[in-house]
Formats: structure tokens, C-alpha cells, sequence
């Protein structure tokens, strides 16, 4: 059995790790609700954008079609590039794989979950013969993969421009062709207790339904010659959809890569948070329990004295 000094220096240990808990806690209590108010705040704006260049994508595809009688070249611009970002390769020779962990631990299981689904993809292109291109954000993701970015620290204070900057360069690969797609592994922020892992496709940039979009623009051909949108639409498309499509796609895909960036700093907290309260719980449970022990073992030794006096008397 422990002696009682032992078991101060124990109940002393476990009371300065429960201070340390408990303060991690609330600074990533507070860090959460920063990070879902900025979530909250972009949403709105994130998904009026995305609605306009989901309807402007169809759109171009329609003058692609032919549906307007002219080909989107013959629009006095030069779509081709934006056009490319929507239009998937015929094989994967090269994926570029985007990996969004933390820098910091003590998060749970957020980063070991993490790095598995990144193997776990990795060896499936592998086995596809697909060359991969690695880039990873957080540095406990760059460490398990033994690969190094110049965009390892933006996921810890993620800000539009350096979302921007990453966006435009995926963007830059995917158009040179030095990549046939870029995918993106991050971890979803449901609530406090569950985080999900995602594998989302982030080049090219799938075409959406108009219909599940809260902005409804109707197709090319019922807006001939005047440039109108029917049905009681106050939209009016100038210049032609190509040229709205060049110029707002770029900031789509820098929004959903900032989105994502925030949705992960966001798990990230969360998990964090539940990671903290639990080992907070754990301490106070073995707090109690080795205060039972040194009560225990108090008793037992005031026992032993008492004993002891008692046996001397009666010789």
C-alpha cells in the first residue's frame, strides 16, 4: 500500500493537471465559438455565391449546347480556361491531395482520423498507378506523411487571403495540367461531440442542380436577344455568362476553400474542447478515489498508533 506521502504527491499531481485541463478547455471553448461565428457569418454570403455560379455553369454549358445559336468563343472573351475547371480529365495521371489537420495535439482522436483516411486514399491511388501530389496543412498531418508545404500554417488562423493564395495555386496546377484533380480531406464540424471526416472534390468543380440553390436564374433561351432573365427575375446578365463565370468561379472556389479551412478550425476546437471535459471528468474521478485511498490509509495508520498505546498499557 501507498504511503500517505505518496499519495499527497499524487493528489497534488492530479490537481495541477485538472488547473491545466480545465484552462485548455475554456480557451478552446472560446476559440469554437469564434471559429462558428465565423462559419455563421460566411455562410450566408457562401452559399448566395454558390447558387449564382452554379446557374452561371449551367448557363455556360447551354451556350456550349448551342442553345443561343452562338458558340461562347464568339462572345468577345476567352472562357476556355474557366471552362477547363468544370470539365473532368479522362484519367487520373496525377491527383494533387490537399490534407487539413492541426498543428497542436491534445485534440482526441481529430488528427489520428485524419491521417488514416489520408493513407488510406493515398494507398487507393496507388494501386490505381496514379502519381500523387501531397499538400498538406497542420503540422501533425506533414509530419505523419513526411511531406512539407508552404501552406502548412494557414489552417491555424485561417484567413480569406491565404485561402485565396492556396485556391489560386490548386487552380494553377489543375490548368497547367501538372494535376487531373484536386481533392481535399478535412474533418466536418457537427457538433460539440462528432466531427466527420470528408473527401470532397475540389477540382474540377462539379456542376450543382439550380434547383436545390436558393437563387434560380433560368436557362439562355429565355432570355434571347435582350439579355433578361425571364420569369419575374430582376437579374440581368452583362457582360454574357462565360465573362461572369471567369471572374466570379476564382472567388467560389477561394470562398469554399476558406469555408473549409474554417469548418476544420472549427472540429478542430470542438474536439479539443470534448477532449478536455473528458480528461477534466477523468481527473476528478481519480481525484476522489485517491482521496478515498489517503483517508483509508490515515485511518488505518491512526489505528495502528492507537494499537500501539493500547498494547503498552496493558503490559
Amino acid at each position: 500500500m501507498a504511503s500517505l506521502k505518496e499519495i499527497k504527491t499524487r493528489i497534488a499531481s492530479v490537481k495541477n493537471t485538472l488547473k491545466i485541463t480545465s484552462a485548455m478547455k475554456l480557451v478552446a471553448s472560446a476559440k469554437l465559438h469564434k471559429a462558428q461565428m465565423a462559419i455563421e457569418n460566411l455562410l450566408p454570403y457562401s452559399q448566395r455565391l454558390d447558387g449564382i455560379v452554379s446557374n452561371l455553369m449551367q448557363a455556360d454549358l447551354s451556350v456550349d449546347k448551342g442553345e443561343t445559336g452562338q458558340s461562347a468563343s464568339s462572345s468577345g472573351t476567352n472562357p476556355l480556361a474557366t471552362r477547363s475547371l468544370v470539365s473532368p480529365s479522362t484519367a487520373l495521371k496525377r491527383v494533387a491531395l490537399v490534407a487539413i489537420s492541426s498543428s497542436a495535439s491534445l485534440c482526441g482522436g481529430f488528427n489520428n482520423n485524419l491521417i488514416r483516411l489520408a493513407i488510406q486514399t493515398i494507398d487507393e491511388y496507388k494501386r490505381q498507378g496514379t502519381d500523387l501530389l501531397l499538400i498538406p496543412i497542420g503540422r501533425k498531418v506533414a509530419q505523419a506523411l513526411s511531406t512539407e508545404s508552404d501552406y502548412v500554417s494557414i489552417g491555424e488562423k485561417p484567413t480569406y487571403a491565404e485561402a485565396a493564395a492556396l485556391a489560386a495555386h490548386l487552380t494553377d496546377l489543375y490548368l497547367s495540367g501538372q494535376v487531373d484533380c484536386v481533392e481535399i480531406l478535412y474533418t466536418h464540424y457537427h457538433n460539440m461531440a462528432v466531427q466527420v471526416l470528408m473527401r470532397k472534390q475540389f477540382l474540377p468543380v462539379e456542376v450543382q442542380d439550380s434547383k436545390e440553390k436558393s437563387i434560380s436564374l433560368p436557362s439562355l433561351a429565355e432570355r434571347q436577344g435582350e439579355g433578361l432573365l425571364g420569369g419575374g427575375s430582376p437579374f440581368i446578365l452583362e457582360p454574357s455568362a462565360p465573362e461572369l463565370l471567369s471572374t466570379l468561379l476564382p472567388q467560389a472556389l477561394a470562398m469554399r476553400l476558406y469555408a473549409i479551412l474554417l469548418d476544420s478550425s472549427a472540429a478542430e476546437h470542438a474536439a479539443r474542447t470534448f477532449a478536455m471535459q473528458t480528461a477534466t471528468d477523468n481527473g476528478d474521478a481519480l481525484l476522489q478515489e485517491l482521496n478515498l485511498q489517503f483517508n483509508k490509509v490515515r485511518q488505518q495508520s491512526i489505528t495502528n498508533e492507537l494499537l500501539d498505546i493500547v498494547g503498552g498499557q496493558m503490559r
